[in-house]
């Protein structure tokens, strides 16, 4: 649905978000309305929405579908101020005299992404006396300290599912990239190089390799289904059990205990969310136990790692490839050391804001707002925490 979602605002979209209103309609068709029910209520009359985004620059010009950047705002400045609200973006976000600081005692809206977080710390909550709603335009609110959130009565919601697919398949790709030894065959063109064995004397193929995801939600689950032709041993660790139906047709096998499907990996691909039990959940004693060449795939969030662990356990070859998009911090600073260690193919974070991705969280963004203006409540699924309570993936 949300491809199909995706090529519709495709032909409708050009530089604004306006004319989405076939897209708001389809929405508005697959889930159900309700009164909103959360602590701090949505009031009438003009709000103050604050958006916190990544600066394009140059590069904004050059696709008008370029919706997630500050200067394109997700395309929605003219509808949100034709009626009658006030919208600040800015990507100044870090520190007491950043511009997102100024704006937060009297913001009642905060709009921020995963690619270009803004902190929203429990101090930042507490001097936010009008603030209402939080929203992620994308997948993954660890960026707001969501205890305070639920303590404050705030809501907090995401555009779930939006970039599922984005992930995915770019999971699929550093997979391929990890295991096929890529990035130093590309850096001997650029180089001027040409030393065949140096590259293949660690390359190998996928069939027959033996993947396993840390977490099978949405996202586990389109990787599992893109692993299925190449012929794969694919197992899983996750709460709940996927739909037995599904199960089978994929051919991925449920492993209950997560210290017993990890040395049995070849590639060990995270899924789950950062929550208090995951963070820190790849340490150095963990790390020790799996295979010996083990690649690892972590597109999920960089703190469930511990960082000194996974620069010693590349530079030792005990992980022989390591590639994700996320780090922590984020923005990373150029001293981070997974920026310097050896067989890594690591990126900003990039996964989940593809065009088609932010077409899709764009719109979501713009279905939840329009919700909460007219007091309705978004969809379920949307929701990290709703009348004092996270959502159970993150408890």
């Amino acid at each position: 649905m949300w491809r199909a979602a995706s090529k519709q605002v495709i032909r409708t979209v050009g530089s604004s978000l306006s004319d989405l209103s076939p897209l708001a309609k389809q929405l508005h068709v697959l889930y159900p309305v309700s009164r909103l029910s959360s602590l701090r209520k949505a009031s009438p009359g003009s709000k103050k929405i604050v958006g916190v985004f990544y600066k394009a620059n140059e590069y904004a010009a050059k696709n008008p579908n370029f919706l997630g950047c500050a200067e394109r705002s997700l395309g929605i400045r003219e509808w949100l101020e034709s009626q009658g609200h006030q919208y600040i973006v800015t990507d100044d976000k870090e520190g007491p005299n950043s511009e997102l600081e100024k704006h937060i005692p009297d913001l009642h809206v905060l709009i921020t992404t995963p690619f270009h977080p803004a902190y929203v710390t429990a101090e930042r909550i507490k001097k936010a006396k009008n603030l209402q709603l939080l929203l992620t335009a994308g997948i993954g609110s660890d960026h707001i300290d969501l205890k305070a959130a639920a303590d404050a009565g705030l809501t907090v919601a995401e555009v779930t599912g939006s970039n599922v697919v984005s992930v995915a398949e770019d999971e699929l790709m550093r997979i391929l990239i990890l295991i096929r030894n890529f990035v130093p065959g590309y850096q001997q063109v650029i180089n001027g190089e040409w030393n065949v064995a140096a590259i293949a004397y660690r390359a190998y193929d996928l069939e027959g390799k033996t993947v396993g995801t840390v977490g099978a939600g949405r996202i586990g689950k389109l990787l599992l289904q893109r692993l299925k032709p190449f012929n794969c041993n694919l197992l899983y660790h996750d709460r709940l059990k996927i739909d037995p139906a599904l199960e089978k047709e994929i051919g991925a096998k449920f492993e209950e205990d997560l210290d017993v499907m990890l040395p049995k990996c070849d590639i060990i691909v995270i899924n789950t969310p950062l929550t208090e039990k995951t963070r820190g959940l790849f340490d150095k004693e963990r790390i020790s136990k799996l295979k010996k060449g083990v690649l690892i795939v972590n597109n999920a969030r960089g703190a469930i790692m511990d960082t000194q662990a996974v620069v010693d356990a590349c530079s030792s070859g005990h992980i022989a490839g390591y590639s994700g998009d996320v780090w922590n911090p984020q923005p990373a600073p150029k001293d981070h050391p997974w920026r310097y260690m050896p067989n890594h193919a690591m990126t900003p974070h990039i996964s989940g804001t593809t065009i088609d991705g932010q077409l899709r969280y764009a719109a979501g963004v713009k279905d939840m707002l329009d919700k909460y203006f007219k007091g309705e409540d978004f969809p379920q699924q949307n929701y990290i925490v709703k009348e004092g309570k996270l959502a159970s993936q993150y408890l």
